[in-house]
Protein backbone atom coordinates (compact mmCIF):
# COMPACT_ATOMS: atom_id res chain seq x y z
CA UNK A 1 0.00 0.00 0.00
CA UNK A 2 2.94 2.39 0.60
CA UNK A 3 3.72 1.61 -2.82
CA UNK A 4 1.19 2.43 -4.32
CA UNK A 5 0.48 5.43 -2.30
CA UNK A 6 3.95 6.80 -3.83
CA UNK A 7 2.56 5.87 -6.95
CA UNK A 8 -0.78 7.93 -6.63
CA UNK A 9 1.02 10.46 -5.55
CA UNK A 10 3.56 10.73 -8.19
CA UNK A 11 0.54 10.63 -10.61
CA UNK A 12 -1.70 13.65 -8.82
CA UNK A 13 1.40 16.27 -8.70
CA UNK A 14 2.24 15.51 -12.47
CA UNK A 15 -1.16 15.88 -13.48
CA UNK A 16 -1.60 19.17 -11.21
CA UNK A 17 1.27 19.98 -13.08
CA UNK A 18 0.16 20.22 -16.41
CA UNK A 19 -3.36 21.53 -15.54
CA UNK A 20 -3.90 24.85 -17.88
CA UNK A 21 -6.96 26.09 -16.14
CA UNK A 22 -9.58 26.57 -12.94
CA UNK A 23 -12.12 23.86 -14.57
CA UNK A 24 -9.32 21.28 -15.07
CA UNK A 25 -8.24 21.92 -11.27
CA UNK A 26 -11.65 21.42 -10.05
CA UNK A 27 -11.63 18.12 -11.99
CA UNK A 28 -8.04 17.19 -10.55
CA UNK A 29 -9.28 17.82 -6.98
CA UNK A 30 -12.38 15.75 -6.95
CA UNK A 31 -10.79 12.79 -8.81
CA UNK A 32 -8.05 12.46 -6.61
CA UNK A 33 -9.78 14.13 -3.02
CA UNK A 34 -12.92 14.06 -3.37
CA UNK A 35 -15.44 11.69 -1.47
CA UNK A 36 -15.10 9.08 -4.39
CA UNK A 37 -11.70 9.73 -5.34
CA UNK A 38 -8.71 8.20 -5.59
CA UNK A 39 -7.06 8.52 -1.81
CA UNK A 40 -10.61 7.80 -0.55
CA UNK A 41 -10.53 4.49 -1.97
CA UNK A 42 -6.51 3.86 -0.72
CA UNK A 43 -8.03 4.81 2.64
CA UNK A 44 -10.86 2.08 2.51
CA UNK A 45 -8.15 -0.24 2.64
CA UNK A 46 -6.49 0.41 5.82
CA UNK A 47 -8.88 -1.89 7.25
CA UNK A 48 -7.25 -4.82 6.13
CA UNK A 49 -3.73 -3.88 7.46
CA UNK A 50 -2.37 -4.37 10.98
CA UNK A 51 -2.43 -1.98 13.80
CA UNK A 52 1.47 -1.21 13.21
CA UNK A 53 1.10 -0.50 9.62
CA UNK A 54 -1.50 1.91 10.37
CA UNK A 55 -0.19 4.44 11.95
CA UNK A 56 2.38 4.93 9.40
CA UNK A 57 0.16 4.53 6.26
CA UNK A 58 -2.17 6.99 7.88
CA UNK A 59 0.75 9.37 7.97
CA UNK A 60 1.24 9.16 4.77
CA UNK A 61 -2.08 9.58 3.80
CA UNK A 62 -2.06 13.07 5.55
CA UNK A 63 1.08 14.06 3.91
CA UNK A 64 0.00 13.23 0.32
CA UNK A 65 -3.37 14.87 1.12
CA UNK A 66 -1.16 18.30 2.45
CA UNK A 67 1.06 18.67 -0.47
CA UNK A 68 -1.72 18.15 -3.41
CA UNK A 69 -4.07 20.86 -1.45
CA UNK A 70 -0.91 22.71 -1.37
CA UNK A 71 -0.22 23.05 -4.83
CA UNK A 72 -4.12 22.93 -5.71
CA UNK A 73 -4.26 26.13 -3.52
CA UNK A 74 -0.97 27.82 -5.24
CA UNK A 75 -1.97 26.63 -9.68
CA UNK A 76 -5.60 28.28 -8.29
CA UNK A 77 -3.87 31.68 -7.18
CA UNK A 78 -1.61 31.61 -10.50
CA UNK A 79 -4.82 31.36 -12.94
CA UNK A 80 -6.65 34.06 -10.94
CA UNK A 81 -3.92 36.40 -10.82
CA UNK A 82 -2.92 35.47 -14.74
CA UNK A 83 -7.07 36.07 -15.38
CA UNK A 84 -6.93 39.16 -13.56
CA UNK A 85 -3.78 40.44 -16.16
CA UNK A 86 -5.48 39.55 -19.08
CA UNK A 87 -8.09 41.53 -18.24
CA UNK A 88 -6.60 44.55 -16.91
CA UNK A 89 -4.83 44.40 -20.34
CA UNK A 90 -7.94 44.67 -22.26
CA UNK A 91 -9.71 46.91 -20.50
CA UNK A 92 -8.52 50.11 -21.22
CA UNK A 93 -10.15 52.92 -18.80
CA UNK A 94 -10.95 56.53 -21.08
CA UNK A 95 -9.67 59.02 -17.96
CA UNK A 96 -11.62 61.99 -19.82
CA UNK A 97 -14.79 60.36 -19.31
CA UNK A 98 -17.38 62.03 -16.72
CA UNK A 99 -18.08 60.48 -14.21
CA UNK A 100 -21.07 58.39 -13.03
CA UNK A 101 -23.73 60.05 -10.67
CA UNK A 102 -24.82 58.14 -7.85
CA UNK A 103 -28.73 57.84 -7.43
CA UNK A 104 -29.11 60.19 -5.23
CA UNK A 105 -32.58 59.97 -2.73
CA UNK A 106 -35.78 61.95 -2.52
CA UNK A 107 -38.42 62.57 0.50
CA UNK A 108 -41.09 60.42 0.35
CA UNK A 109 -44.78 61.91 -0.88
CA UNK A 110 -45.92 61.58 2.73
CA UNK A 111 -42.49 63.42 4.09
CA UNK A 112 -43.04 66.15 1.40
CA UNK A 113 -46.48 66.77 2.10
CA UNK A 114 -46.32 66.95 6.18
CA UNK A 115 -42.94 69.68 5.75
CA UNK A 116 -45.49 71.78 3.59
CA UNK A 117 -48.51 70.70 6.51
CA UNK A 118 -46.15 72.02 9.23
CA UNK A 119 -44.90 75.13 6.91
CA UNK A 120 -48.12 76.24 6.38
CA UNK A 121 -49.41 76.45 10.37
CA UNK A 122 -45.88 77.82 11.43
CA UNK A 123 -46.41 80.80 9.35
CA UNK A 124 -49.52 80.92 11.24
CA UNK A 125 -47.63 81.34 14.21
CA UNK A 126 -47.62 77.32 15.48
CA UNK A 127 -45.22 75.78 17.48
CA UNK A 128 -44.00 72.36 16.83
CA UNK A 129 -44.84 70.02 19.37
CA UNK A 130 -44.07 66.37 20.18
CA UNK A 131 -44.60 63.31 22.29
CA UNK A 132 -44.16 59.84 22.60
CA UNK A 133 -45.83 57.24 20.55
CA UNK A 134 -45.92 54.81 23.14
CA UNK A 135 -48.49 56.79 25.07
CA UNK A 136 -50.71 56.25 28.83
CA UNK A 137 -54.36 55.61 28.79
CA UNK A 138 -54.80 58.56 30.74
CA UNK A 139 -52.85 60.83 28.42
CA UNK A 140 -54.49 58.80 25.20
CA UNK A 141 -57.96 58.84 26.45
CA UNK A 142 -59.14 59.91 29.85
CA UNK A 143 -57.29 63.53 29.67
CA UNK A 144 -59.28 63.75 26.17
CA UNK A 145 -62.87 63.35 28.10
CA UNK A 146 -62.51 59.37 27.31
CA UNK A 147 -63.41 57.90 30.47
CA UNK A 148 -62.90 54.16 30.25
CA UNK A 149 -66.33 53.11 29.58
CA UNK A 150 -66.65 55.90 26.92
CA UNK A 151 -68.34 54.39 23.51
CA UNK A 152 -66.45 56.73 21.35
CA UNK A 153 -63.16 54.51 22.45
CA UNK A 154 -64.85 52.06 19.94
CA UNK A 155 -63.81 54.09 17.25
CA UNK A 156 -60.41 54.17 17.38
CA UNK A 157 -59.26 50.55 18.70
CA UNK A 158 -55.53 50.53 18.87
CA UNK A 159 -52.62 47.88 20.12
CA UNK A 160 -52.35 47.57 23.80
CA UNK A 161 -49.32 46.75 25.42
CA UNK A 162 -50.43 46.35 29.05
CA UNK A 163 -54.05 47.43 30.06
CA UNK A 164 -52.59 51.16 30.76
CA UNK A 165 -50.14 51.06 28.06
CA UNK A 166 -51.16 51.44 24.18
CA UNK A 167 -49.65 52.97 20.84
CA UNK A 168 -51.27 56.10 20.60
CA UNK A 169 -54.43 56.06 18.23
CA UNK A 170 -53.90 59.97 17.44
CA UNK A 171 -51.22 63.28 18.38
CA UNK A 172 -54.26 64.55 20.65
CA UNK A 173 -52.08 63.38 23.74
CA UNK A 174 -49.47 65.70 23.01
CA UNK A 175 -52.15 68.86 23.90
CA UNK A 176 -52.96 67.39 26.96
CA UNK A 177 -48.98 67.11 27.73
CA UNK A 178 -48.58 70.51 26.36
CA UNK A 179 -51.12 72.28 28.71
CA UNK A 180 -50.33 70.35 31.69
CA UNK A 181 -46.39 71.47 31.45
CA UNK A 182 -47.43 75.11 31.05
CA UNK A 183 -49.17 77.81 33.40
CA UNK A 184 -52.37 77.83 34.34
CA UNK A 185 -54.22 79.54 31.93
CA UNK A 186 -51.10 80.11 29.79
CA UNK A 187 -51.41 80.55 25.90
CA UNK A 188 -51.13 77.59 23.53
CA UNK A 189 -50.93 77.60 19.70
CA UNK A 190 -49.33 74.19 18.49
CA UNK A 191 -49.24 71.20 15.20
CA UNK A 192 -48.38 68.37 17.11
CA UNK A 193 -47.61 65.96 14.20
CA UNK A 194 -46.62 62.17 13.91
CA UNK A 195 -47.40 58.35 13.99
CA UNK A 196 -50.65 56.90 15.31
CA UNK A 197 -51.74 53.44 15.34
CA UNK A 198 -55.26 51.74 15.00
CA UNK A 199 -56.78 48.57 14.05
CA UNK A 200 -57.35 49.25 10.80
CA UNK A 201 -56.64 48.30 7.13
CA UNK A 202 -58.50 48.69 3.81
CA UNK A 203 -57.73 51.02 0.96
CA UNK A 204 -58.15 53.94 2.67
CA UNK A 205 -56.69 53.70 6.50
CA UNK A 206 -53.64 51.96 7.02
CA UNK A 207 -52.63 50.09 10.51
CA UNK A 208 -50.26 52.76 11.17
CA UNK A 209 -50.33 56.72 9.67
CA UNK A 210 -49.40 60.17 10.23
CA UNK A 211 -51.95 62.95 11.92
CA UNK A 212 -51.52 66.45 12.29
CA UNK A 213 -53.38 67.81 15.46
CA UNK A 214 -53.72 71.65 16.47
CA UNK A 215 -54.72 73.31 19.42
CA UNK A 216 -55.59 76.94 19.89
CA UNK A 217 -56.18 78.45 23.79
CA UNK A 218 -56.44 81.65 25.26
CA UNK A 219 -58.84 84.41 26.21
CA UNK A 220 -61.57 85.10 23.59
CA UNK A 221 -60.58 82.37 21.26
CA UNK A 222 -63.78 81.43 19.30
CA UNK A 223 -65.55 79.36 16.08
CA UNK A 224 -65.11 82.06 13.88
CA UNK A 225 -61.25 81.40 14.67
CA UNK A 226 -61.12 78.26 14.33
CA UNK A 227 -63.10 78.06 10.13
CA UNK A 228 -60.51 81.01 9.23
CA UNK A 229 -57.81 79.01 10.38
CA UNK A 230 -58.81 76.11 8.46
CA UNK A 231 -59.89 78.51 5.65
CA UNK A 232 -56.19 80.10 5.39
CA UNK A 233 -55.21 76.28 5.50
CA UNK A 234 -56.94 74.89 3.07
CA UNK A 235 -56.39 77.24 0.40
CA UNK A 236 -52.49 77.46 0.93
CA UNK A 237 -52.83 73.43 0.61
CA UNK A 238 -55.57 73.29 -2.41
CA UNK A 239 -55.36 76.18 -4.06
CA UNK A 240 -57.53 79.75 -3.29
CA UNK A 241 -60.25 78.64 -5.50
CA UNK A 242 -61.45 75.84 -2.62
CA UNK A 243 -63.81 76.12 -0.41
CA UNK A 244 -64.92 75.08 3.38
CA UNK A 245 -67.75 73.09 4.75
CA UNK A 246 -68.05 72.58 8.06
CA UNK A 247 -70.98 69.47 9.09
CA UNK A 248 -72.05 68.86 12.91
CA UNK A 249 -70.26 66.49 14.38
CA UNK A 250 -69.34 64.65 17.40
CA UNK A 251 -65.90 64.47 19.34
CA UNK A 252 -65.49 63.50 23.07
CA UNK A 253 -62.79 66.38 23.03
CA UNK A 254 -64.22 69.14 20.90
CA UNK A 255 -68.01 70.80 21.61
CA UNK A 256 -69.26 71.85 19.33
CA UNK A 257 -67.74 69.52 17.08
CA UNK A 258 -67.67 69.69 13.42
CA UNK A 259 -66.56 67.46 9.95
CA UNK A 260 -64.70 69.79 7.72
CA UNK A 261 -65.08 69.01 3.96
CA UNK A 262 -62.93 70.50 1.03
CA UNK A 263 -64.80 71.51 -2.73
CA UNK A 264 -63.28 68.58 -4.42
CA UNK A 265 -59.95 68.96 -6.00
CA UNK A 266 -60.41 67.11 -8.60
CA UNK A 267 -63.30 68.60 -10.19
CA UNK A 268 -64.08 71.68 -8.39
CA UNK A 269 -67.03 71.21 -7.02
CA UNK A 270 -68.63 69.92 -9.77
CA UNK A 271 -69.34 66.37 -9.07
CA UNK A 272 -67.35 63.05 -10.26
CA UNK A 273 -66.31 59.77 -9.26
CA UNK A 274 -63.49 60.78 -6.60
CA UNK A 275 -66.01 62.89 -4.46
CA UNK A 276 -69.44 60.96 -5.23
CA UNK A 277 -70.84 63.30 -7.66
CA UNK A 278 -70.99 65.22 -4.05
CA UNK A 279 -68.65 68.47 -5.10
CA UNK A 280 -67.15 67.51 -1.73
CA UNK A 281 -64.35 65.89 0.25
CA UNK A 282 -63.95 65.51 3.59
CA UNK A 283 -60.11 66.54 4.51
CA UNK A 284 -60.38 66.95 8.99
CA UNK A 285 -62.43 66.73 12.02
CA UNK A 286 -62.62 69.85 14.32
CA UNK A 287 -64.09 71.55 17.27
CA UNK A 288 -64.34 74.01 20.51
CA UNK A 289 -62.12 72.61 23.07
CA UNK A 290 -64.29 70.53 25.60
CA UNK A 291 -64.12 72.98 28.94
CA UNK A 292 -64.11 69.32 30.74
CA UNK A 293 -60.34 68.74 28.47
CA UNK A 294 -59.33 72.42 29.43
CA UNK A 295 -59.91 71.70 33.32
CA UNK A 296 -58.36 68.12 33.33
CA UNK A 297 -54.75 70.16 32.54
CA UNK A 298 -55.40 72.69 34.77
CA UNK A 299 -56.97 75.60 32.69
CA UNK A 300 -60.71 76.99 34.04
CA UNK A 301 -62.80 77.54 31.24
CA UNK A 302 -64.18 80.47 32.28
CA UNK A 303 -61.40 82.53 31.71
CA UNK A 304 -60.04 80.69 28.18
CA UNK A 305 -61.42 79.30 25.44
CA UNK A 306 -59.95 77.39 22.39
CA UNK A 307 -59.90 74.68 19.75
CA UNK A 308 -58.66 71.63 18.19
CA UNK A 309 -58.27 70.04 15.09
CA UNK A 310 -57.00 66.51 13.55
CA UNK A 311 -55.47 66.48 9.79
CA UNK A 312 -54.79 62.72 8.33
CA UNK A 313 -51.41 63.30 6.64
CA UNK A 314 -52.57 60.80 4.18
CA UNK A 315 -55.41 62.16 3.54
CA UNK A 316 -53.85 65.05 2.35
CA UNK A 317 -51.68 63.57 0.22
CA UNK A 318 -54.20 61.46 -1.44
CA UNK A 319 -55.81 64.54 -2.22
CA UNK A 320 -52.78 66.43 -3.57
CA UNK A 321 -50.90 64.15 -5.55
CA UNK A 322 -54.75 62.26 -6.61
CA UNK A 323 -53.95 59.00 -4.90
CA UNK A 324 -56.62 56.39 -4.82
CA UNK A 325 -55.12 53.86 -2.49
CA UNK A 326 -53.47 54.75 0.70
CA UNK A 327 -51.71 51.42 0.93
CA UNK A 328 -49.41 52.77 -1.73
CA UNK A 329 -47.07 55.37 0.33
CA UNK A 330 -46.50 51.55 2.82
CA UNK A 331 -45.48 49.07 -0.04
CA UNK A 332 -41.77 50.61 -0.73
CA UNK A 333 -42.32 50.25 -4.36
CA UNK A 334 -39.34 52.71 -6.38
CA UNK A 335 -41.65 52.87 -9.06
CA UNK A 336 -44.23 55.02 -7.29
CA UNK A 337 -42.32 56.70 -5.27
CA UNK A 338 -39.41 57.85 -7.98
CA UNK A 339 -42.27 60.13 -9.48
CA UNK A 340 -42.43 62.64 -6.56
Amino acid sequence: MEQELKTLREAALNELAKASDLDELNDLRVKYLGKKGSLTSVLRGMGGLSPEERPKIGQIVNDIRADLEGLLTARSEEFKQSALEKRLASEKIDVSLPGRRPNIGHKHPLTLTLDRIKSIFMRMGFDVAEGPEVESDYFNFEALNLPKDHPARDMQDSFYITPEILLRTHTSPVEARVMQSKKPNDPVRIIAPGKVYRCDYDATHSPVFQQVEGLVVDKGIKLSDLKGTLDLFAKEMFGSNVKLRFRPSFFPFTEPSAEVDISCVMCGGKGCRTCKDTGWLEILGSGMTHPGVLEMSGYDPNQVSGFAFGIGVERVAMLVYGIDDLRLFYDNDARFLAQF
